[in-house]
């Protein structure tokens, strides 16, 4: 037995042992008699163990060949095409999506081996795969050279009829999956490497185990306009990839979204924005006690952005929140219920630290009396002033436990939902009438010109210079004309 066929014995190889032959002699010719056959021969079977991936996220776009095991998660149709030559038979093609726990990639079967996939491969099997990578329509994929089923082997990975958020694995194809839509962004297109245009979409999807991003490809973008956040939707063969260490639903060809009758509810877990830090990527919640006006600037780029702020409270405090971009024309009134999610905290004007609302946050406005607005701001609250506040603000947590400024009457007061006796977390207000003069307490719940306070119970309003700040707690004194206070003291 000569060198090259006792390395040849020694490499656990599907590679034909002519075509080894041949790489070999090339190897020597390369080398311009530096090496050897023997050598020769060793290099190149260590050429070929390079290119066995262990898992599949080994596999990269550069290889030449790789050999893997993995579990059939879905089959797709088999497709017909033609081919360059006109006197070559029609082409055909199926697409095989297979995983491990490190991943999934997408084998394209070509021709008798399409056919066979559709007859003889079923979901759950595992198969032995050996093709060449390369950077396909969405993403890596493997045209198959060969491809074997192995009744042995055992991989990892799980395959549901219906999946929740919580069971979402890297390497999950065929994937049907029930959501609330807790956000939506426009429609972005890029350039791909072959000079074709590509379009982009995102959704978010939330259920009682979690969020989760969905990515629509190119036709299936379009359907990013068809939903508004809070209605539910089913994903229907989406797979799952990752992206930035996060997680992602993905859409492709052979994906849908559609709308359902079902009741899902995102009840998100936030932090306490008295817990917030710089440089923290996190999911805050409060109510609206600020809102400013949508700003316009030009970028170095000379496209146009734009930026809007919002202040929000919960329990622990308060913070200004950043939309920028298409988030900026979220409407979001004064007293809404918000959560936004996978915002950055940042440092802020005058060293406030700051929320930054971009492009992979989501902005959820709230339904009142939910579950998931009840469980919005984490920890308890700090405790209320007057009545049963105190007992209130230790039980009551989430939007509704605003802290004891006053600033939980300011937001039930724009939305209509004034409290019952006044208290639990809303300042205690008096009316006086001394000499002619009248004396209110209340939180501000409307600035200008008039003024509105309101103390839980009712509301006035005040003629005033003083400059004040929404959901400030103040007294006024003074005459009260035609049901309006003219303040000659405000403090």
């Amino acid at each position: 037995m000569g060198a090259i066929e006792e390395v040849y014995e020694d490499l656990d190889t599907d590679v034909e042992f002519e075509e080894f032959e041949a790489a070999v002699e090339d190897k020597v010719d390369q080398m311009g008699g530096l090496a050897d056959e023997e050598t020769a021969a060793m290099l190149i079977a260590h050429e070929l163990r390079d290119e066995e991936a262990d898992t599949i996220a080994d596999i990269e776009p550069g290889m030449n060949e790789v050999k893997f095991l993995g579990k059939v998660t879905a089959i797709g149709e088999v497709r017909t095409f033609e081919r360059d030559d006109e006197d070559a038979e029609e082409g055909r093609v199926c697409n095989v999506d297979v995983a491990d726990a490190s991943g999934s990639v997408r084998v394209a079967l070509w021709d008798d081996m399409a056919a066979a996939a559709v007859e003889e491969l079923e979901v759950g099997q595992v198969l032995r795969v050996m093709g060449r990578p390369k950077e396909g329509y969405s993403g890596l994929e493997v045209s198959a050279d060969k491809v074997e089923p192995d009744e042995d082997a055992e991989v990892d990975v799980q395959v549901l009829d219906t999946y929740r958020v919580e069971d979402l694995a890297l390497g999950a194809s065929d994937v049907d999956l029930v959501g609330q839509v807790l956000d939506t962004d426009s429609i972005r297109t890029f350039d791909r490497d072959d000079g074709s245009e590509g379009r982009v979409a995102n959704l978010t999807l939330g259920d009682e185990t979690g969020r989760v991003r969905v990515t629509l490809w190119d036709d299936k973008a379009d359907l990013a306009d068809e939903f508004a956040a809070g209605e539910v939707v089913e994903v229907g063969d989406g797979y799952v990839r990752e992206r930035d260490g996060d997680l992602e639903l993905h859409v492709g060809d052979r994906g849908t979204v559609e709308r359902v009758d079902e009741d899902v509810e995102y009840v998100p877990e936030t932090t306490d924005i008295a817990d917030l830090e710089i440089d923290q990527t996190v999911d805050i919640g409060g109510g609206v006690i600020e809102t400013d006006p949508k700003r316009t600037f030009d970028r170095d780029d000379g496209s146009e952005g734009q930026v809007r702020n919002v202040r929000i409270k919960d329990e622990t405090g308060e913070i200004r929140v950043a939309l920028w971009g298409d988030k900026a024309d979220r409407e979001i009134e004064l007293a809404d219920r918000v959560v936004f999610t996978d915002v950055e905290i940042q440092d802020g004007w005058q060293d406030d630290l700051e929320a930054s609302a971009n492009w992979r946050s989501t902005v959820s406005v709230l339904d009142e009396g939910s579950d998931a607005a009840a469980g919005v701001g984490g920890a308890s609250g700090s405790g209320s002033t007057g009545g049963d506040g105190a007992d209130r603000g230790a039980d009551e947590t989430g939007l509704g436990a605003f802290a004891e400024d006053g600033q939980k009457a300011a937001a039930e007061a724009v939305a209509g939902e004034g409290g019952d006796d006044g208290s639990g977390g809303a300042a205690t207000a008096t009316t006086e009438q001394s000499g002619g003069a009248v004396e209110f307490t209340g939180t501000v719940v409307q600035t200008g010109d008039p003024v509105v306070l309101d103390d839980g119970q009712q509301t006035r309003t005040v003629d005033t210079d003083a400059s004040l700040r929404l959901g400030e707690e103040i007294t006024v004194r003074g005459p009260e004309r035609d049901g309006t206070i003219d303040a000659d003291d405000v403090f």
